[in-house]
C-alpha cells in the first residue's frame, strides 16, 4: 500500500480522501486553491521508481506538496512508463475530483511529457493528452508540467 507524505518526510495522517478535505476545508478560509497533480518516474538499473505529488497552490502566496513513492521491477519501454505516469496522476485524480468539485478547487493533471517531437518522450504526447482530456481534466505537459517535471522529480532523482 502507498502511502503519502509531506516534502518533510513527516507521512500524513489518515486515509488521503480525508487529509485532502481537511486540507482544502482549512486552506480554503484563507486562499483560494488550485490543486496540480503529477507522476515522474526514473529507472535504475531495473527498478523504476514512481513519484506522485499533489500540488496545492495557494493564489499568490506560494503552496506545499503531498508524495508518494513506489519502486518496481516490471520492464517498461518509454511509452509505457509515460503512460503509467499518467496513469498514476489520473488515479489519484479520480479519487480526489469529488473533493474538488464539492468545494470549487481548480485541478489540473500534470503530464512529464515533452511537447516537442525531439524528446523520446514525445512518444506518449498524443495518448496522455486524449487519457487526461478524456477524463474531463485540464492537461499539462513540458514545459508547464511542474508538479511532474519539478515536484515528483525532486523524489525520484
Amino acid at each position: 500500500m502507498r502511502y503519502w507524505r509531506k516534502l518533510t518526510g513527516e507521512r500524513l495522517q489518515g486515509e488521503l480522501y480525508d487529509v485532502v478535505e481537511n486540507t482544502i476545508l482549512e486552506e480554503i478560509k484563507l486562499h483560494r486553491l488550485k490543486v496540480c497533480i503529477g507522476t515522474d518516474s526514473q529507472v535504475k538499473g531495473d527498478i523504476t521508481e514512481f513519484a506522485t505529488a499533489i500540488v496545492f497552490l495557494r493564489e499568490g502566496k506560494g503552496g506545499f506538496i503531498y508524495l508518494s513513492t513506489y519502486k518496481t521491477d516490471v520492464p517498461y519501454t518509454i511509452k509505457e512508463r509515460m503512460i503509467k505516469e499518467v496513469s498514476d496522476s489520473i488515479e489519484i485524480a479520480y479519487k480526489l475530483c469529488p473533493l474538488f468539485d464539492r468545494y470549487n478547487v481548480e485541478m489540473e493533471v500534470h503530464a512529464d511529457i515533452n511537447s516537442d517531437p525531439q524528446f523520446k518522450s514525445n512518444v506518449a504526447f498524443k495518448e496522455a493528452m486524449g487519457y487526461i482530456m478524456g477524463m474531463g481534466y485540464t492537461f499539462r505537459a513540458k514545459p508547464d508540467a511542474f508538479a511532474s517535471t519539478y515536484c515528483a522529480n525532486k523524489v525520484v532523482k
